[in-house]
């Protein structure tokens, strides 16, 4: 029985004629994070106002109060505080209103104070 061609058999070509891929060298974590990209830098930043808003705020607020808050971003001049319900929303938009001149000490570049409800999860 003669053999088949190459060509009805199943399978790839034996020879390859392409060139093998180059490696890329592959950068380790720390590499990674040790350089300053605008991204980081940004996160970072963010990260900071956001520490200094809740420590902030822990300080200034109620005890009862500050626990209520469930988180708090900063963004474009507007400082958002989410409250844990629309009962807490309301009681801390006033105490926010009466502490309005010590926010505007802590960071004069805020506009405005804005409270929102974000319930926790």
């Amino acid at each position: 029985m003669p053999k088949k061609i190459s060509r009805d058999k199943r399978g790839g070509a034996r020879l390859r004629t392409a060139t093998p891929p180059r490696l890329r060298r592959i950068d380790s974590v720390k590499d990674l994070l040790g350089r300053r990209t605008p991204t980081l830098t940004r996160v970072t930043a963010q990260l900071a106002r956001v520490n200094f808003w809740h420590a902030w705020l822990a300080a200034h607020l109620p005890a009862s109060l500050a626990a209520r808050v469930a988180a708090v971003a900063e963004h474009n001049g507007t400082l958002v505080v989410f409250a844990a319900s629309a009962v807490w929303s309301a009681r801390l938009r006033y105490v926010l209103l009466e502490l309005e001149d010590e926010l505007r000490a802590a960071a004069p570049e805020l506009a405005a104070v804005k409270v929102r409800v974000l319930p926790r999860g």
